[in-house]
């Protein structure tokens, strides 16, 4: 690893020397978050993509059955879960911008290999890669805008990431239903898919162009650069001399705790990797993936055609960034649990409505729009309510010392329970049928006594406070 690719060069503050703080944190965040409208298109476009590729090989399609469309599907999602565990090492070892550059390859290298498959398995290892750029952008991202962001603000543009993930899924949505209304090629979807290549691209030159995360340089002991670059993304000085006290006393701790490895094994660190592998289950087995996923599907299933239902889950992309954008003011203003909690009463709600109307309802439109109805409320409060905390959580809940570990490890088993989810909602519906709403129900009853009981409050500390509050409580 050449001193280049890490360190603050002369030339790296020179070019950010006239930009003001504010402006360098807003274009930090957006680069950062170039990953997370890679990581929302990538998952959104398999809904339009689906239907396309399930058609047979000599209409343009893969010739996808129920099988091989989980297969598809969730292969992404099991690379994302190598993605976000790997990527927390590369993270912690070689800093955040380098990770964000790496995986910018692969968000380009997975997405042109999606769009060229010749075959199922192709397109499986194609996915794969893609999911591990998805996976590490993942962990990576929310890690990254938290470390530059100051206290007060990081609740908001942590948020931002979620609100990207959305606007690339809406982006996805809308795009897929555009093409599929005025593209009448055989392989539509391979063209859908290319598009995946853009924001992987703009990632690449954008990590040239955003300084490195003063709490990594400072975890390798580089203070005077870490203060440079705080120097950089403050207005106020003395903010930025205070959080360089501050993380200058956290390292003469740390001089005096466990090495790392022996961290790992020290009970209140152990306890709150459980606490964010029990968030991901939290946020994953809530359904909502089978909704981003499947909601083409699931509305065909109550009769409505293929364009109508590819129009139709248009709603949940709009749905999702109006619902992000409610969740990035409500998040700075109510806590952490308050949030979780209020979002995992009406997703229990709306599951259980969902399976009402699609057991009982009989299969006319009145049924493939009310179905849509408790779709968006669903989304509404867990675009609002749950995704966004559960990834300001995962910034803020771990030690400095291992932080990208930690994340990466709690997000892998996130995007593994995702995989799961993904994997076997098509198969369970073709087996159990409307019942598996139910089953996610309660589930989530589960999932609310779990958020009552164990999760701590956050709100309002910085990184170190955290830290030193959840040592104490834990």
């Amino acid at each position: 690893m050449s001193s280049g690719s890490t360190s603050v060069s002369a030339a790296d503050q020179q070019s950010r020397q006239n930009i003001s703080p504010n402006r360098l944190i807003f274009i930090s965040v957006l680069v950062a978050t170039m990953g997370a409208l890679a990581f929302g298109y990538d998952t959104g476009i398999i809904a339009g993509a689906l239907p396309f590729m399930t058609l047979p090989v000599d209409q343009g399609g893969l010739g996808l059955d129920a099988y091989s469309e989980g297969m598809v599907t969730a292969s992404l999602i099991v690379g994302a879960a190598f993605g976000s565990l790997a990527s927390g090492y590369i993270s912690d070892r070689f800093g955040r911008r380098l990770t964000l550059r790496l995986l910018s390859v692969l968000f380009i290298a997975g997405a042109l290999g999606t769009a060229i498959a010749p075959s199922i398995p192709f397109m499986v290892a194609a996915r794969l890669l893609l999911g591990i750029a998805v996976g590490g952008g993942s962990a990576t991202v929310p890690v990254f805008i938290a470390e530059i962001a100051g206290p007060s603000r990081r609740a908001r543009l942590v948020s931002r990431n979620e609100l990207m993930i959305v606007s690339g899924q809406l982006l996805a949505y809308v795009l897929s239903a555009v093409m599929a209304a005025l593209l009448h090629t055989p392989g539509i979807w391979r063209y859908m898919l290319a598009i995946a290549m853009v924001p992987g691209v703009l990632l690449m030159v954008g990590t040239f162009f955003v300084p490195p995360s003063p709490r990594w340089l400072a975890s390798k002991g580089r203070f005077d650069e870490a203060h440079d670059v705080l120097g950089q993304l403050r207005t106020n000085k003395e903010d930025a001399q205070r959080e360089i006290d501050e993380m200058k006393a956290q390292d003469e701790q740390a001089r005096h705790r466990p090495k790392a490895k022996e961290l790992l094994r020290q009970r209140w660190v152990i306890k709150l990797l459980l606490i964010g592998i029990g968030l991901g289950f939290t946020a994953q087995l809530t359904g909502v993936n089978a909704f981003m996923y499947y909601t083409p599907i699931i509305l065909k299933n109550t009769g409505m055609g293929t364009n109508a239902a590819l129009t139709a889950t248009i709603g949940n992309g709009v749905v999702s960034v109006i619902a992000t954008l409610l969740g990035i003011w409500a998040i700075g203003r109510y806590g952490r649990r308050h949030l979780l909690m209020t979002g995992l009463v009406i997703v229990i709600l709306m599951q259980a409505a969902l399976g009402c109307v699609l057991q009982f309802m009989p299969q006319n439109l009145t049924q493939s729009y009310t179905a849509l109805a408790c779709i968006l409320v669903f989304l509404l409060f867990m675009q609002m309510c749950i995704s966004p905390v559960y990834w300001l959580l995962m910034s803020e809940l771990f030690p400095m010392q291992v932080r990208g570990l930690l994340t990466g490890t709690a997000v892998s088993m996130q995007w593994l329970f995702n995989a799961s989810v993904a994997f076997t909602f098509p198969i369970a519906v073709d087996t159990i049928g409307n019942p598996t709403f139910f089953i996610f129900a309660a589930i989530n009853v589960g999932s609310l006594i779990f958020v009552f009981l164990c999760l701590p409050e956050t709100k309002g500390k910085s990184l170190e406070q955290i830290e030193k509050h959840l040592k104490k409580e834990l």
